[in-house]
């Protein structure tokens, strides 16, 4: 098992998304040498002159509700002057794939060596300096010169005091007075813009149901609907640029229904909570992550066939089979549901081919 592997075995759970990273992150941590971000940003400090500065390296999916937050998070470490990367994957909110997380240790190789704390290694250099300049390169041919121009600025910012990043940091400078690439730049804003946009009306829906008001119902049926509409415009477009926010604003209404409806139901209010698990799975129907919430919120709340229902769903989706049914076992909602048939046939596993 490669040492990125490792990091994604201790990651994963009952096929949850990547957990956030801690919002109180400090410059001022002595024992930090680098942080590796998959998915959330934190809030960088400005350090004092006799402190240190750790090195980050953000990961980020084109698909992640959270993708604006790592480009500014990325944005804020560079006025700062921490040392940074940022890679961008195509997907959703996960855990970035093995390779990002090779190249993730790859560049903190890199920083120690520029630090001091790793002796100088001159083929590793070589090799990820080749890397970097095909990937940079390779953005360029493909037209997207908004990201080639990232990608060369950060190759340089990365080399400089290991290598000859001359050629890197020229060819940044002359994509920078494209037009395209400022034309990126503002493109990127918008989409940014447009995601707020698409989840306002929703999330002001998803706080007002919070409240015990007479026409509940229909506040609910309403949101269900919007949420319904969104899914179904990200589902036909086509159009890569506008795909990205769809998905991304329906990223963000599913976790903001599951975080409201996981906090309801630490307040044991399960009736309500299952109202948020539900909306989400309209945002998610194929989460197991979701479906397996309903599950617990219906059984809390009486709904025995519902429950049911939601956890064979959450088997079906879920990448984990063996955790899956451990966590059957184990989760006290459903206590009365076990030992009857229908409970049992969800504690086997699936025959190995």
């Amino acid at each position: 098992m490669t040492v990125s592997q490792l990091i994604r075995a201790v990651c994963t759970s009952l096929d949850f998304p990547a957990a956030p990273a801690s919002r109180r992150v400090s410059s001022k941590s002595a024992s930090v040498a680098g942080l590796l971000l998959s998915g959330a940003g934190f809030q960088p400090q400005a350090p004092s002159p006799s402190e240190s500065l750790f090195a980050v390296f953000g990961a980020a999916g084109t698909y992640d509700f959270n993708y604006p937050e790592m480009v500014g998070t990325d944005d804020q470490l560079e006025k700062l002057n921490y040392p940074h990367a940022l890679r961008r994957f195509s997907g959703p909110h996960q855990w970035a794939p093995a390779s990002v997380m090779d190249e993730a240790l790859a560049w903190f190789r890199l920083q120690a060596m520029k630090s001091g704390v790793e002796s100088r290694d001159d083929s590793h250099i070589a090799a990820q300096m080749a890397q970097e300049s095909e990937r940079a390169r390779a953005l360029e041919q493909s037209a997207d010169l908004y990201s080639a121009w990232k990608e060369y600025r950060q190759a340089a910012e990365t080399f400089t005091g290991l290598a000859d990043a001359a050629t890197l940091r020229a060819r940044a400078e002359a994509l920078e007075n494209d037009k395209a690439v400022r034309d990126g730049a503002k493109r990127e804003r918008q989409e940014f813009e447009d995601q707020v946009r698409l989840r306002h009306e929703i999330s002001s829906g998803l706080a007002a149901l919070q409240q015990n008001q007479a026409n509940r119902t229909e506040v609910r049926a309403s949101i269900e609907q919007q949420i319904t509409d969104l899914r179904m415009r990200a589902e036909r477009e086509k159009r890569e640029e506008k795909l990205r926010v769809l998905k991304r604003a329906l990223g963000g209404v599913m976790v903001e229904a599951m975080e409201t409806g996981c906090r309801l139901l630490d307040q044991k209010d399960a009736r309500k909570a299952r109202d948020y698990f539900e909306l989400a799975s309209v945002a998610a129907p194929d989460s197991a992550w979701v479906l397996s919430n309903t599950a617990v919120a219906r059984a809390m709340d009486g709904d025995r066939k519902g429950a049911l229902a939601a956890l064979r769903q959450a088997k079906t989706h879920s990448t984990a089979p063996v955790r899956f049914v451990a966590w059957l076992k184990d989760e006290p909602a459903f206590e009365r549901l076990r030992g009857t048939p229908e409970f049992t046939a969800l504690l086997e596993l699936p025959s190995q081919p």
